[in-house]
Order: structure tokens, then C-alpha cells, then sequence
């Protein structure tokens, strides 16, 4: 049991499991799922206590049992002894000092990424103020490749989202050529489908396909099917660049997502092997995002932020192009209003980009939280601040088809300009050479007979 006394009063936490539950800060789907501390003298207590619990603690006490648990297994087999040894004597508290220490950078920190576990990310995550998260992730320089090259320093690309609530190939294709004029899609052009028909996802990939090689554009596709139905269109014959699935941080999250890591490892394989990227063989896209073990009923007991860690356990295993967290998408019940939307993508962008992962961050809210586009606004900036990869790029920043608020072409432009950022260099040529971008990275108008405006009428 740990404990700590404060005032006489002593606050006791059964194990460690609880511990990170009560030292999490306060969030509504913590509360809802009866786990959250009862006062900010308990999480303080909570945190404290947390801070002494030295990280090889976390090697032998597991928060969801290894023997029924996947994922769990997944992070204790594959867990790297050897990176996780400059840093095997610490606490979590000197832990934290440490991620802060300018003597503490870049190059070491992608040292030892394969030495943490998802819990210790999470935990040293409850110690921190936003602006520590803020600093560690700006030192985790994350860079991957398929097409062009993302994540690197100085650089923030978009994800080019026209999705369209009956995925009519006109109405998507005039979101695509938007979204290029305004310098997005570089991460990927990205279609969330409105059905999983294996016939209309070809279609949406063939449209993408062809107009990436018309146009010559150094960027990736993806329709965000279920994986079943991407191994599928594969095995057809599908132009098929990125494999997409949502992901979880326990196995009967997973379960219910109808994956495994077994079904995953298939599709991994088997995107690999039609060998389409030019720049780098980074070829799955995941995306998380907190609350989704508490809405399945598979959280057992763990705070979703600790789960939401896990889940980029499973994502490091498949060395992805792409992972992001839809911070907001769930709802006010597990992050109710923007300061808890703000807190939760900090904690996810810096927990993945600490354990080796190419975070992005789709920066959204649902209608019906207690959030509005000023803190959105907010919280683009500071991860822009942060390094993060990638966000999403939604006409108007309103999601037609899947009904929710994200941000829009115009709010890349808007953190490229204020912090000095620039896309993908490949992709940065590639706007260069269409007149879309000059070479300081200034948008420029277009006329009517520009060959993306043409290509559009057709």
C-alpha cells in the first residue's frame, strides 16, 4: 500500500493502479468512472507519493493483470532493458527533473524512448504543469517517412481531412484541391468514409490516387476503414498507401474495436509489402484518444489517461507514419470542458512523443462540450510550441460528415506564420513549384486556369 500524511490525516492508496488514478488531474470521465481523488489535498497526496515510487516499480507491478491483458504483455515482453538503464535508478519525481534538465536532449531522449513504458510516461506526466509537457516534447524529435518526410524540426504538416457525409466523389474532390491550395496534406490526405462498403473506400482511394499522380504530389493517402476491410481492399488490388485503425490500451477495448494485435501485425505485413512509399516504408496510421476504455467498459479501474499511454504501446509496435489523438472527439462526459480538452492533448502528445511515436493531435470539440474555438485556438498554439507533428485540416473546421469541430486549412497557415514552421520539404517543393507558396512560405492567389482549379471541373 502507499501512503502519505498531510496534517495528520494519512491518505492511502491501495496500489499503484489507484495511485495514478488519484494523482491524475481532475477530469470529468475520472469522476464519472468513480477513480478520480475526492479533493485537491488527496491528488496533491496522491502526487506526492507518486513522485518517490522508484520507475522499476512499473516493471513488476502492472496496473491491468499480464495474464489477461494483451496489451499488458505487449509492454512487459518488449520492454528494451538496455535504454531503459541510464535512467533504471531514478523515482518518478527525479524522473521528471531529469526529462527537464537541459543536459537531458534530443539525441538522448530518442535513446532511451524504447526504454519506457507507457505507466511511466503517464506517470511522470500527473507531476507536471502544462508547460513542462510543453518542454520535454519539444525536445522529442519524432521523424518518419513514406512519401515525404514528417516530423522534423521546424516543420508542422497537416492532415488534409475532406471527408463528406455521403462520400460523393465531387463534393470530396473539391475539399482535396481546397485543402492543396491552402498547403495542406502533407501528413496525408485523409478521408474518414461514411460507409465501411469495401467498393466505396476503392473508390475514394482510386480518386485520391489518381489525382496524387496527375499532379505529382509527394504526400500519402489513407480512407480510414476498419482494418478488415483495408487487408481486403489489398488483397484486391487497392492503391493502398497507409493502413488506418483506431487503437486502444486494452485488449477488451480492443476487442470491441473488433482488432487484435495478431490481426494488426496481419495488415502491417501486409501494407508493407506492396511497397508504395518512395521516401520510407512508415506505413500504418493510428489514432486514440482518451475515454474510449471507460465507453467500452474495459478500463478496469485504470484512469483513462493511463490507458490512453498504453495505447501507444500497441501503436510503437508497428512503427507508424502517423498517430494522433482525437482529444475532444468523445465528448464532455470524459473531457468536459477546454481547460480539460487542453490538459489531455498535452499529456497525449508529450506520453507519445516521450515513447518514440510521431504524434499529432486532431485539436477538436464536440457541440456539446464546454469548449469553444478560442480554446482551440489556444491549444493549437501551444502545440505548435510543443513540435507537434501534424493536425487536421477541415474545410471551415467544421466536420460535415462526422459532426464535430476541428481545425481548419486556414489555422495551419496561422501557426506556420507565427511560430516559422514550414511543411513536409518535399511537399514544400511541391507547393513552390505549383505557385501555390513562395519561397518564404507566403500563400499565393491563384487564378482560374491553375491545373488543380481545372482538374476540379472536370
Amino acid at each position: 500500500m502507499y501512503r502519505y500524511t498531510i496534517k495528520s490525516k494519512v491518505y492511502r492508496f491501495e496500489d499503484l493502479k489507484t495511485l495514478l488514478a488519484r494523482a491524475s488531474p481532475y477530469r470529468s470521465g475520472d469522476e464519472l468512472a468513480g477513480i478520480c481523488a475526492s479533493s485537491y489535498e488527496e491528488r496533491v497526496a496522491a502526487q506526492i507519493t507518486l513522485a518517490d515510487v522508484p520507475l522499476k516499480t512499473f516493471l513488476n507491478e502492472v496496473v491491468i493483470p499480464y495474464e489477461h491483458d494483451e496489451v499488458t504483455r505487449l509492454i512487459i515482453d518488449t520492454h528494451d532493458t538496455e535504454a531503459f538503464e541510464p535512467i533504471s535508478h531514478l523515482t518518478v519525481g527525479e524522473f521528471c527533473d531529469w526529462l527537464l534538465s537541459d543536459d537531458t536532449t534530443t539525441q538522448i531522449l530518442q535513446s532511451i524512448a524504447t526504454g519506457i513504458t507507457p505507466e511511466m510516461a503517464a506517470a511522470v506526466s500527473k507531476l507536471m504543469r502544462n508547460q513542462d509537457l510543453i518542454a520535454v516534447a519539444k525536445k522529442c524529435e519524432v521523424v518518419t517517412r513514406f512519401r515525404n518526410t514528417i516530423g522534423l524540426t521546424g516543420h508542422f504538416s497537416t492532415r488534409l481531412q475532406p471527408n463528406h457525409p455521403t462520400d460523393d466523389p465531387k463534393g470530396v474532390a473539391a475539399s482535396i484541391i481546397d485543402g492543396l491550395l491552402y498547403g495542406s496534406g502533407d501528413a496525408v490526405i485523409g478521408i474518414n468514409p461514411a460507409t465501411d462498403s469495401p467498393a466505396a473506400v476503392a473508390n475514394l482511394l482510386i480518386l485520391i490516387d489518381n489525382l496524387r499522380q496527375q499532379f505529382d504530389i509527394p504526400t500519402q493517402a489513407c480512407v480510414l476503414s476498419h482494418i478488415t476491410t483495408t487487408i481486403q481492399l489489398i488483397n484486391e488490388g487497392a492503391p493502398v498507401d497507409l493502413c488506418f485503425q483506431s487503437i486502444a490500451g486494452t485488449e477488451k477495448t480492443n476487442s470491441s474495436f473488433g482488432i487484435s494485435l495478431e490481426l494488426i501485425e496481419e495488415a502491417y505485413q501486409a501494407t508493407l509489402s506492396l511497397k508504395r512509399g518512395t521516401a520510407g516504408d512508415n506505413v500504418m496510421y493510428f489514432e486514440t484518444g482518451q475515454g474510449s476504455c471507460l465507453s467500452a467498459n474495459a478500463n478496469f479501474g485504470v484512469d483513462q489517461q493511463t490507458c490512453e499511454a498504453r495505447a501507444y504501446a500497441v501503436a510503437r509496435k508497428y512503427k507508424p507514419l502517423l498517430v494522433n489523438t482525437v482529444v475532444g472527439f468523445i465528448g464532455p462526459e470524459y473531457l468536459y470542458d477546454g481547460k480539460q480538452i487542453i490538459r489531455a492533448a498535452l499529456e497525449d502528445h508529450f506520453c507519445g512523443k516521450l515513447l518514440g511515436l510521431p504524434m499529432g493531435v486532431d485539436v477538436c470539440y464536440t457541440n456539446h462540450a464546454e469548449a469553444d474555438q478560442d480554446d482551440m485556438d489556444n491549444l493549437l498554439t501551444l502545440l505548435g510550441v510543443a513540435g507537434c507533428n501534424f493536425v487536421m485540416g477541415i474545410p471551415g473546421s467544421d466536420d460535415i460528415m462526422l459532426n464535430y469541430q476541428s481545425t481548419s486549412f486556414h489555422d495551419a497557415l496561422y501557426l506556420r506564420k507565427v511560430l516559422g514552421l514550414r511543411p513536409a520539404p518535399e511537399f514544400e517543393l511541391w507547393l513552390i513549384k505549383q505557385g501555390i507558396v513562395d519561397d518564404k512560405g507566403n500563400l499565393l492567389s491563384v487564378d482560374s486556369m491553375h491545373g488543380l482549379l481545372k482538374a476540379g471541373k472536370i
